[in-house]
């Protein structure tokens, strides 16, 4: 059951929590889920324009998203907030008035809070996205595999697990890679574990990156 399921989904109740919380009306629900999903690709779209590190990062490890009746409470989780120093609270503005916008609702309250992630590396859609950032750059993608399993065990995970998938280095036929580094127990409810699916365009076609990381056990 663990490789046929989301792992996060599969962990909800236990270590894992939702990362949009309010209720909403049967009727209204496809609403509030499209309204998600536009916050957060205003967010993303926002970070790759203006605060994308010199590496290709942007940094961004999750959104959380809390409404209330005349509130909407957004925290941006990143790992690399220091680039953000300069022109904090334009920028901060900047993307507040982008999502009003793009929801059109510019009566509404809207908060937006950026937290710092201790561990970047720890982290598997940074790490995603590095490894998207080496391989655009031309790095072999097994040497890039490498190169991000080496960080996330300087970050201290218990396991890891990198899978690429597409045409790699450019071959008309599309195949699969991975590594495991550690242990990464998917079948056990208890273990917390961290996963991403990172898809990402090449002059070749879409690849995707899929990673666990297996961070600590109840």
């Amino acid at each position: 059951m663990g490789q046929k399921i989301n792992p996060l989904g599969f962990r909800l109740g236990t270590n894992q929590s939702h990362h949009s919380v309010w209720f909403a009306q049967p009727k209204n629900y496809c609403k509030g889920l499209q309204e998600d999903k536009k916050i957060r690709d205003c967010i993303k779209n926002y970070v790759q324009k203006n605060m994308r590190t010199a590496s290709g990062i942007e940094g961004i490890a999750r959104i959380e998203i809390e409404k209330r009746i005349d509130l909407i409470q957004i925290i941006i989780y990143m790992g690399f907030p220091k680039f953000l120093i300069k022109d904090w609270s334009r920028r901060i503005e900047e993307l507040r008035m982008n999502i009003k916008k793009e929801l059109n609702c510019m009566n509404q309250k809207l908060n937006i809070t950026i937290k710092r992630i201790a561990n970047p590396y720890r982290n598997p859609t940074i790490l995603a996205e590095f490894i998207a950032g080496q391989i655009k750059n031309r790095v072999p993608f097994r040497k890039a595999m490498r190169k991000a399993i080496e960080l996330s065990e300087q970050a201290a995970t218990k396991g890891i697990r990198v899978q690429i998938a597409g045409r790699l280095n450019g071959k008309e036929i599309a195949r699969v890679e991975w590594i495991r580094e550690g242990r990464v127990p998917l079948q056990t409810i208890g273990a917390k574990i961290d996963y991403c699916c990172y898809p990402f365009r090449t002059r070749y076609g879409v690849l995707g990156i899929k990673i666990w990381i297996f961070i600590d056990e109840e």
